[in-house]
């Protein structure tokens, strides 16, 4: 994968991370989301998504009841049927993809379904909303997974030392 480096970059200095994700919660919340914001999109000026999709290969977005009914829709299919080829319930209860990588993912690591993707695709990988802090457990695990997160991560430590 051409963006190894950034997650093994992450990987080496895990627990420092963890760490430091752990005390923002402590920190303006205003704060860390002007910092994540910033390295968001400094992190995509040089990461390109198309050269990776490594979030499309390796995970399943949820996909709420409204993106079921849009994706159906599109493609002239029931949502049932949609929902009985494609998905399943996970244990939280949420609509998942049965299998990785995305069905709708092309070779190219185009998306098939782009204009009217979930919801959780269109946000993906969420280091640019507010209160980021409400979701720092997802975005631990987005880490391992997500070049930019990655490269966003690793520079968190020294942005909020004190």
């Amino acid at each position: 994968m051409k963006y190894q480096k950034e997650l093994d970059d992450a990987y080496e200095i895990k627990e420092e991370i963890t760490k430091a994700f752990k005390k923002l919660n402590k920190k303006q919340h205003s704060k860390v989301d002007e910092v994540f914001n910033t390295l968001h999109d400094e992190a995509f000026e040089t990461i390109d998504c198309m050269e990776c999709a490594n979030c499309c290969k390796t995970t399943s977005p949820i996909f709420r009841d409204v993106d079921v009914r849009r994706i159906s829709k599109k493609m002239k299919m029931s949502s049932a049927n949609f929902e009985n080829q494609y998905l399943n319930k996970d244990v939280d209860g949420d609509w998942v993809l049965k299998t990785t990588p995305c069905p709708f993912l092309y070779d190219d690591n185009s998306c098939g379904i782009y204009e009217y993707r979930p919801q959780a695709c269109r946000e993906y990988p969420h280091t640019d909303r507010k209160r980021i802090v409400s979701i720092l457990d997802l975005t631990l695990k987005n880490v391992e997974i997500c070049p930019a997160v990655a490269k966003i991560a690793i520079q968190i430590p020294d942005k909020f030392k004190k």
